[in-house]
């Protein structure tokens, strides 16, 4: 199979989305408290997240159609499902993407405020998508997603010493606050369900633009994007094990000393030199997240609405995008030092949702609308089902504990 960079888009935009507060903020706070203790819980969340992803876009490059159209062909009650839980969701899930892109803004340019960084940030992502949309967001997604992995890679080898490497133990959190964490930390590791069917609507629009893309390399192209956030979530979690872990700090509430924190952890292993590189890092990483969030969840709204409403709408998108962005900036007023809080109630929520998203997915791609060639073997269907009972146990055993 000949490969041509120009062929790959939605596997790095879906990374652009994963790589972010999933990586920096939870995976970096599960090594900073627990050392290697929950690796386990990340290498199992990512296996068990596998499969629903990749239903997105293998379903995507066999019907030239998203999971939405796929979703509604199963009864319109589950497009009416899914338009309440995104709703319900996507202000909170984008203000705390924010929220951490301009704490590090701050912390890296050393002026301005989180409220002034979170305004212009804004602006630029919402220029950004006015103006370029897809064709745009996928060259960018490319350039991004392959300089933080290049940077990231040079940090942790930097920080790597065998002689301190603490125990890789597997720990199962007890504590509710704990459980909390643990169920936040797999609640967007890698990323939120929902990001399935943003993946294959980015896979319709990356067939649009280049009609020759055959399944295969749609496939090939997700395998890559996730690989990447997975061994990336790896090499987060050790930094924080590595640098933190027993050294009696914990990370800062506020977003600003978060980002500080953040960025001296890398720089007490590697030097002051790296200070800029891994801030660079850093920004990018939440950057590409904000925008590839407010592009997704403003675009499976507007698809939703048409096929609620049986027609097209012309400015659909952009009228979701100016509430998004309206309802983000108004939250982020609201809760303006509540990064944590933030952070945890959008995670958790993607979490407890997952069971939805990962049942419909596998329905679909089993069942009578999806070409048989495209549809899952015995082995994947074996593993999607395990799958969902691990996530609905998980799920049952964390509400369990608020009782």
């Amino acid at each position: 199979m000949k490969l041509s960079l120009k062929k790959f888009g939605p596997g790095f935009i879906f990374a652009g989305a994963a790589i972010g507060v999933s990586h920096l903020v939870q995976s970096t706070r599960a090594g900073a408290d627990f050392g290697f203790g929950l690796l386990w819980a990340l290498l199992l969340i990512n296996a068990v997240k596998y499969p629903f992803f990749q239903f997105g876009p293998r379903y995507a490059s066999a019907t030239g159609e998203s999971l939405l159209e796929g979703y509604r062909k199963m009864g319109k009650s589950v497009i009416y499902i899914y338009f309440v839980l995104t709703f319900a969701t996507m202000f909170t899930i984008q203000t705390a993407v924010t929220i951490v892109t301009a704490g590090i803004a701050t912390s890296l340019f050393g002026f301005g405020t989180p409220v002034l960084w979170t305004a212009v940030i804004t602006v630029i992502c919402f220029t950004i998508l006015v103006i370029g949309r897809y064709k745009l967001l996928d060259s960018l997604m490319k350039i991004i997603v392959i300089g933080l992995t290049i940077s990231t890679l040079i940090a942790v080898v930097f920080a790597v010493d065998p002689g301190a490497i603490t125990s890789f133990d597997p720990i199962l959190p007890t504590e509710t606050a704990a459980v909390a964490f643990l169920i936040a930390f797999m609640g967007w590791m890698p990323a939120p369900l929902d990001i399935s069917i943003w993946h294959s609507i980015w896979t319709v629009e990356k067939k649009k633009l280049n009609p020759s893309i055959k399944p295969d390399q749609s496939r090939f192209d997700f395998n890559v994007g996730y690989i990447t956030t997975t061994a990336l979530a790896i090499g987060f979690l050790a930094l924080g094990a590595l640098v933190m872990f027993g050294a009696n700090e914990s990370f800062s509430l506020n977003s600003g000393v978060f980002a500080n924190q953040l960025i001296s952890m890398y720089t007490q292993s590697l030097g002051d030199w790296a200070k800029m590189l891994i801030g660079i890092a850093a920004l990018t990483t939440m950057f590409s997240t904000t925008l590839t969030t407010l592009d997704g969840s403003p675009r499976v709204m507007h698809k939703t609405q048409e096929i609620i409403f049986g027609k097209q709408l012309k400015k659909g998108y952009l009228y979701w995008l100016l509430i998004l962005a309206g309802g983000t900036l108004i939250i982020f007023f609201l809760l303006l030092s509540e990064m944590k809080l933030l952070v945890e109630i959008a995670t958790i929520l993607s979490f407890l949702t997952a069971p939805f998203y990962a049942f419909f997915n596998y329905r679909l791609i089993s069942g009578k609308h999806t070409p048989v060639d495209a549809r899952p073997g015995n082995f994947l269907k074996f593993y999607s089902v395990v799958s969902i009972f691990i996530l609905v146990g998980f799920s049952t055993w964390y509400l369990s504990t608020l009782l």
